[in-house]
């Protein structure tokens, strides 16, 4: 049972990424589905969350810049971040959780460069 993510990138400011986060050995279905971040000298942050009936979060400061969705196959969830930002240079974890289990990836590279 594991979690991935991928499509962490090197981009200009400005530019877009889709990452996503992939459920190995299980489904994503009855899970909700965060995204976290840490920036290098600074605690991880929650960016984004959808609860399994679709509702999605978002954190101010991507709010209107980043969506969160789910895949057709259940087991992938994906975030579309565009017009990134030099602050927006992190690790990009992906977390899901259902009652006691809770599940993190290992996470991906996004750096934004101005």
């Amino acid at each position: 049972v594991q979690v991935v993510e991928s499509g962490g990138s090197l981009v200009h400011s400005g530019g877009s990424l889709r990452l996503s986060c992939a459920a190995l050995g299980f489904s994503f279905d009855h899970y909700a589905i965060g995204w976290f971040r840490q920036a290098p000298g600074k605690e991880r942050e929650g960016v984004s969350c959808i609860s399994k009936d679709v509702s999605a979060y978002y954190a101010d400061s991507v709010k209107g810049r980043v969506t969160i969705s789910r895949g057709n196959a259940k087991n992938t969830v994906y975030l579309q971040m565009n017009s990134l930002k030099p602050e927006d240079t992190a690790v990009y974890y992906c977390n899901a959780y259902y009652s006691t289990q809770d599940f993190w990836g290992q996470g991906t590279q996004v750096t934004v460069s101005s």
